[in-house]
């Protein structure tokens, strides 16, 4: 067997065409497992009434489970809650209707969360607690603290661990392709089947997901860089 270089080249272009459904993917799953994760930690550090050991058992299944299992759960699952809600009502909405991608935009946002829940809550606790009784000194209340002081500084201090889950979420969405969503990894099986050359139709992909990663990892250094500048009381 012998490897054709050139067909590398031309499975890198025809990979671009599914490289935005990677990146929507990515960035919706964390964007919004950002908002639930960080939600589940204030709820577990401040130990809401009963809702935190929803929130405890939510993180220690989700960590303690496969990524692809999460995704198959709710792509299983939920057209069975949908259709049951839907009949019980009358109403004319299915599970049909709902687009593959959203089954993929669900179950990676809810792993996301679990993961950035302890990103957050490990920022949060590595804060000296006496920023926040200066604030209560000053008249904050506990929200005003931690939007204006503690959450700030916790993001700052969290930034490489934020990067990490950032980049697993991007390898992670690879596994979209067993719901039918053609990311890159779907389409490089694609663009190998019209000739065999699974070889290099994964290494065309796999220096696309090296290219991106390189990416996020020189925007966190760029940035880790600035904040810690500020730090330090310099100016940019």
């Amino acid at each position: 067997m012998s490897i054709d270089p050139g067909f590398i080249w031309t499975a890198f272009v025809q990979l671009l065409s599914a490289l935005p459904t990677t990146l929507i993917i990515t960035v919706v799953s964390v964007f919004f497992g950002f908002l639930i994760g960080a939600s589940v930690a204030l709820i577990r550090l401040y130990r809401v009434p009963f809702i935190h050991y929803f929130a405890t058992a939510y993180v220690t299944f989700v960590r303690g489970t496969p990524m692809l299992m999460h995704l198959l759960l709710i792509y299983f699952g939920l057209p069975m809650i949908i259709d049951s809600i839907a009949v019980a009502f009358g109403w004319s909405f299915r599970s049909v209707s709902i687009p593959m991608i959203g089954f993929a935009f669900l179950s990676f946002s809810i792993t996301a969360g679990a993961y950035l829940s302890e990103v957050v809550r490990s920022g949060i606790v590595s804060i000296n607690r006496g920023q926040m009784e200066a604030a209560y000194s000053i008249g904050m209340t506990t929200t005003q603290a931690l939007r204006r002081i503690i959450l700030p500084q916790a993001l700052a201090v969290s930034l490489p661990n934020l990067s990490n889950t950032l980049i697993g979420m991007l390898h992670g969405s690879t596994l979209a392709f067993t719901v039918s969503v053609v990311e890159i990894n779907a389409k490089a099986q694609i663009v190998a089947t019209t000739n065999w050359k699974f070889f290099e139709a994964y290494i065309a992909a796999a220096l696309l997901f090296w290219g991106i990663t390189f990416l996020i990892e020189r925007a966190t250094g760029l940035l880790e860089k600035r904040i810690n500048l500020y730090n330090r009381g310099g100016v940019s």
